[in-house]
């Protein structure tokens, strides 16, 4: 990387995260003057237009992609319209010491005098407590699921190609020309799409006026530059900020701004899970990138100098400020950019370009928390593609993460998307999947599934707490049968997804009525045909996901319990559950025959795995298809993020030899270390579920650094890829670090603030994650290459 590009990695790395109250107080002082005077999609598009217009700005020193969501890099504000934060809140924030954001006690006590006196009772997340039945709270309060909305609002936002051929003064012609089309004679709903569209123009005036300020600053500091080469650079950015967003970009360097542009758009006026991405960025840029290189005003080095610029400055945008349950479920500074590289064109044709191999050098040069990188791959992918990956994977970053293209086209056709729209799509966040610029896919929490297992081998009663929280399904002693557990197992599975669908629902609608996103809307695909929000059914797909956690360890446990209890007699129904309520304590010859004499999931195994294979079906029975507010249904994604460590702290032993308070298996992993026959073993075991049924799913691997050395090392990870992806299976990803390296990380952390380590369908600095973590990853089997 050259000096610049130096300059400003260490700059954003080595900034300390902080938080801003600028939108919080401006936000809260427009409400204060203008709530009920304007419809609630007016009022935000005016809110949005004010931060636009009256925000601090920032331009540093060397930069050439412009703009930050805070008054500085790593300076992120809070939203308190979805959640208003305490002062102890703030305080704790403060001076935690994992994810801690430093905040001024003159912030905090302004956020006392003048935010949350007006946002108490008012938040969504407000709103939202104080609606919930109370079987929810004591379901929710034991950690049998979480809830993604109760401090951030829906997401994912994922982008097609539109921005790169369209303007903001396009799409308001586009919205011009659809309120002249209203029919107030028979729509009923004309008049609520006439207000929606005409939020959604006032949003493009803002993120022109975001983009005019910057050429203002920019122009300004051009005139009292000292150096002629700045000066250039500062004009040039002027220039840029006056072409985009306004209108298209015709070049590479605007075509790099006017994403960011929008993106920054997107992640301030609402604080959506997860952050904006650009989808298969390298497919946007190449046009601009070719015609760049054949015209003479791009060049190789320039065009890699930008993207660098772009990906430093997606780093210094830390995820807003989580707390309490959501800080648990995903404790990390990571927003989940994920950009797709490779996959398929539209017309099905190979979407490998030589910006593709040029943004896999940028991330390895970099190294940074941010953006994440995925790989997709598809039947019609380069080998030397895959390959150019693999070297990246090797270095230890832990991305980037490989996804099978044929299977997410296959994914999205199953659920009634057509065949250009799901080549187009992807995966956003971690591994979930979508049609990019298209799609509203709402992630609602996840749903513990040992947990389930747990309710039903104590009559519905927490095993931690004693507290009836599910559905009396029997006294386990009872159970004659395997299947009568499995029976009881799916009584309260049936439970919790109602449950959870019920508020879901309520949820969905609290944001629909109080929250719209006009600014987002617009540049999402069928919003402005329909006059309706992203998130009140504007999109051309609107699918809500739940995400189910802890398959490994369910298998694992109902095969010990079919095993032990059912099948050999070897262990009596009573002894088993006492010992699991008293997590194996004078039980370790039990726990450890239950460890070893079972058989796990992961091994290719078809004892297990046809257990494994039931779970999943109970799964997709239990919530495939159910409906949604909008029309269309609920998918069943197989995702933990680092929800699985959360869990297990909520979770008694387990059947399978685990104690209590460890965390459960993450994604569609198996179980730490259950998994004892090496990486084809585990893919074959996966294969047997049928992920084309899902909305993905996630496979952790890890390998010793000497596995993966040298150049034909490197062809057997591309097999073993292309073996799994034949299988169709939806994702893999890699850790390549051994045990004596992190535990060096954890005895000496200032020595290894550069080691990246995979956590679940993201990347984190390894000395940034707390003790759980950092031991979860440690416990994950260290697989060698067959």
């Amino acid at each position: 990387m050259n000096d610049r590009i130096a300059r400003l990695r260490r700059e954003s790395f080595e900034t300390e995260p902080s938080i801003s109250i600028e939108r919080a107080l401006l936000e809260t002082a427009f409400y204060r003057e203008n709530y009920g005077k304007y419809s609630l999609p007016v009022l935000r598009a005016m809110v949005f237009k004010d931060l636009c217009e009256k925000k601090t700005l920032w331009l540093g020193d060397g930069e050439l992609i412009v703009g930050e969501r805070g008054p500085r890099p790593k300076c992120v504000p809070t939203f308190p319209e979805l959640t208003c934060h305490s002062a102890e809140d703030l305080r704790v924030l403060n001076s935690r010491p994992m994810t801690r954001y430093h905040v001024s006690e003159e912030d905090i006590a302004a956020y006392e005098r003048e935010v949350i006196p007006y946002w108490t009772g008012r938040s969504m997340r407000d709103r939202v407590f104080s609606q919930v039945p109370d079987e929810w709270r004591a379901a929710y309060e034991a950690g049998l699921f979480t809830e993604f909305m109760e401090q951030r609002a829906p997401g994912h936002t994922a982008l097609d190609g539109t921005i790169y051929s369209t303007g903001m003064l396009d799409f308001k012609t586009r919205i011009a020309d659809r309120l002249a089309r209203l029919d107030y004679l028979h729509d009923p709903l004309a008049s609520d799409r006439a207000e929606q569209l005409r939020a959604m123009d006032i949003a493009c005036d803002a993120a022109i006026v975001f983009a005019e300020r910057h050429a203002d600053l920019a122009w300004e500091k051009a005139k009292t530059e000292k150096d002629p080469a700045r000066k250039a650079e500062l004009t040039r950015i002027a220039e840029v900020c006056r072409r985009v967003p306004a209108h298209a970009p015709r070049n590479f360097w605007e075509a790099l701004q006017m994403y960011w542009f929008v993106h920054l758009g997107t992640i301030t006026e609402l604080n959506g899970w997860d952050a904006m991405t650009p989808g298969h960025l390298d497919q946007h840029l190449a046009p601009f990138y070719e015609q760049g290189l054949a015209d003479g005003t791009l060049t190789r080095e320039s065009a890699k100098e930008l993207l660098c610029c772009l990906w430093i400055k997606v780093n210094n945008h830390p995820a807003p400020p989580k707390v309490g349950v959501t800080a648990k479920e995903s404790g990390t500074y990571n927003d989940f950019t994920n950009i797709n590289l490779g996959g398929l064109k539209r017309d099905g044709s190979d979407g490998v370009s030589d910006v593709s191999y040029l943004i896999l050098e940028v991330v390895d040069e970099l190294r940074l928390l941010q953006p994440q990188t995925s790989v997709h791959v598809s039947q019609k992918t380069p080998d030397a593609f895959l390959k150019a990956a693999a070297r990246v994977i090797k270095n230890g970053y832990g991305y980037p993460s490989v996804f099978n293209t044929d299977a997410v086209v296959m994914e999205q056709i199953r659920v009634g998307k057509t065949v250009e729209d799901a080549r187009e799509g992807g995966c956003s966040g971690c591994i979930e999947t979508g049609a990019f610029g298209k799609e509203a896919y709402i992630l609602t929490g996840y749903l513990n599934v040992p947990k389930v297992l747990e309710l039903a081998l104590n009559d519905g009663r927490d095993q931690l707490t004693g507290r009836q929280i599910g559905p009396r399904t029997g006294d386990p002693l009872a159970f004659a049968t395997f299947d009568d557990l499995y029976a009881a197992f799916t009584r309260q599975l049936q439970w919790v997804v109602d449950l959870k669908v019920r508020v879901n629902n309520y949820i969905e609608r609290m944001y629909a009525a109080h929250s719209p996103a006009p600014f987002l809307s617009t540049v999402i695909h069928d919003c402005i045909e329909k006059g309706l929000d992203y998130y009140n059914g504007g999109p051309r797909y609107n699918t809500n996901y739940i995400q189910c956690c802890g398959i490994g360890t369910v298998t694992d446990s109902l095969s010990a319990i079919k095993t032990h209890v059912f099948d050999t007699a070897a262990v009596p129904m009573d002894r088993l559950l006492a010992s699991l309520r008293a997590n194996f304590d004078g039980a370790e010859a039990l726990r450890l025959k239950l460890w070893n004499k079972t058989p796990f999931f992961g091994n290719d195994d078809d004892r297990a795995d046809d257990i494994m294979r039931r779970v999943y079906d109970s799964l997709f029975t239990a919530i495939d298809g159910r409906p949604n507010t909008k029309g269309t249904s609920y998918h069943l994604n197989m995702l933990s993020t680092t929800c699985h460590v959360y869990f297990g702290k909520m979770l008694g032993a387990s059947a399978n030899g685990r104690l209590a308070h460890l965390p459960e298996s993450d994604g569609t992993s198996p179980s730490h270390g259950a998994d004892r026959n090496g990486p084809t073993a585990v893919v074959k075991s996966l294969s047997k579920m049928d992920q084309i049924k899902s909305g993905g799913t996630l496979l952790n691997q890890r390998f010793l650094p000497d596995v993966l050395k040298t150049d034909q090392d490197l062809d057997k990870l591309c097999r073993l890829i292309r073996t799994y992806f034949r299988l169709n299976g939806h994702h893999i990803q890699f850790n390549v670090v051994d045990t004596e390296t992190l535990r060096h990380a954890q005895a000496s952390p200032d020595e290894y603030r550069n080691l990246l380590v995979r956590v679940a369908g993201y990347s984190d600095y390894f000395v940034d994650l707390d003790l759980d973590h950092q031991e979860e990853i440690i416990r994950r089997t260290e697989q060698e290459m067959a």
